[in-house]
Order: C-alpha cells, then structure tokens, then sequence
C-alpha cells in the first residue's frame, strides 16, 4: 500500500469524522426542540388545569372558560402529536447517526491496519537497504590487494 492510498484514507477517516460531527450537531438541535416541545406541553398542561373550576361562574364566563380550556387542550394534543413525530424523526436521525459513526470507526480501522502495513515494509526495505550496505563493506573488507 502506498502513501497515496494511506493518504486517500485519511481524507476518507477526516470526512466520516465531518459527516459525524454534523450529524452530532443535528442530534442536538433536535433535542432541544424536543425538550422545547416537552416545556410547552408543561406549560399548557398547567394553563388548563389552573384555570379552575367553571361550575361557579356566570353561565358566560363559564362557557368561555370552557372553551379556553378547550382551546388549551387541543393546542396541548396537537403539540403532543408535533412532539410523537418529531421523536420519530429524532429515532431516525440517531440511527443515520450511529451508522456513520460505525463507518468511521471501520474506516479508522482499516487507516491504522494499512499504516502499520506501510511502517512494516518501510522498515523492512530500511533493513534490507543497511544489510546489503554492511555486505558491501563487508565485501569491500575481503578483498585483497593483489
């Protein structure tokens, strides 16, 4: 293997390592819209249930407080949907995340395998390269002036 392919897989180990890091990063923003989502059923669970009682009003107050907290609870069930396929999505989005951190991580393997590969021959052809330079002078050494 040769310094261009080791050169070709660092490229290839550096954008898995964008790709995952990008990914990471879209794994956070949709977590904090989630934990939005989650802070804003809260709030409207609250918004309904603390409205009080309507029983004890004017028949006009009680009916739109009725309807306010009618009007608080779908908002509440739309946002609970909003929230089950934002989930959705956030399963799908960890799921590309997790594949693309498994094919660096495959990569970064096959990186190192193919250094010490490289390293391997380098040192072997370094080993060869000083024995035959010692067998030269070694040669050198038994001739004889004749």
């Amino acid at each position: 293997m040769s310094q261009h392919n080791i050169r070709n897989l660092t490229t290839l180990v550096a954008l898995r390592n964008t790709e995952v890091e990008r990914l990471q990063t879209v794994m956070a923003e949709k977590q904090n819209l989630r934990d939005r989502y989650q802070k804003n059923l809260e709030r409207l669970t609250g918004l309904y249930t603390n409205s009080g009682a309507s029983g004890n009003l004017h028949p006009a107050l009680a009916g739109n407080c009725g309807d306010y907290k009618q009007a608080v609870m779908q908002m509440a069930d739309s946002h609970r949907l909003d929230l089950h396929m934002h989930e959705a999505d956030m399963a799908v989005s960890q799921q590309a995340l997790n594949a693309a951190w498994a094919k660096r991580e495959v990569l970064g393997k096959v990186l190192v395998t193919q250094q010490k590969v490289v390293l391997k021959q380098q040192d072997a052809k370094e080993r060869k390269q000083h024995d035959d330079l010692a067998t030269q002078a070694w040669l050198r050494g038994q001739k004889t002036p004749g």
